[in-house]
């Protein structure tokens, strides 16, 4: 990303990191927003970037879009854990792995979100940065069983 940068996946990791945050320290999610607004998005002079924590070139108003469809959407977990195999159950995924799903699906079920296939594209890039396994193909079946579920008719046109 520091090549070329680009906010609105930078503002999807913030998305993810913030969601991680607030499920291990047991934080809202509206507290956990504030903190990262103030303290992790952007780039003051001096700050050190990536390294030091930060994410220099999130939007903060995706990353908060993202956020608040994520704590306001009561079907998002079983959502995810419908679209898992049956030996999989949501906790025993890694809890970065569940911050990243739960901040994909948050997206594909705001009503006038980007295009499922954009968000699905956008997770599997993010999810590279984070696994070097299998997680991100079981991050795309996920997401494009939910996808196809809620967006059906976005996938039954023609590219």
């Amino acid at each position: 990303m520091t090549a070329h940068p680009r906010p609105r996946t930078a503002s999807r990791v913030a998305a993810v990191q913030a969601l991680f945050q607030a499920e291990q320290r047991e934080q809202s999610l509206e507290a956990v927003m504030q903190e990262f607004i103030r303290h992790r998005l952007g780039d003051p002079p001096g700050a050190g970037g990536f390294a030091e924590g930060r994410v220099p070139e999130a939007e903060v108003t995706l990353f908060a879009r993202i956020l608040r469809a994520a704590a306001s959407e009561a079907a998002l977990d079983s959502d995810i854990a419908e679209a898992l195999p049956p030996e999989w159950p949501l906790l025993r995924l890694d809890a970065v792995l569940r911050a990243l799903l739960r901040a994909a699906v948050a997206e594909i079920l705001m009503p006038d979100g980007p295009p499922a296939r954009v968000v699905i594209n956008e997770y599997l890039d993010i999810a590279h940065g984070f696994f070097s396994g299998d997680e991100p193909g079981l991050i795309n079946g996920v997401l494009n069983r939910i996808a196809h579920r809620r967006r059906a008719g976005e996938f039954s046109e023609p590219r």
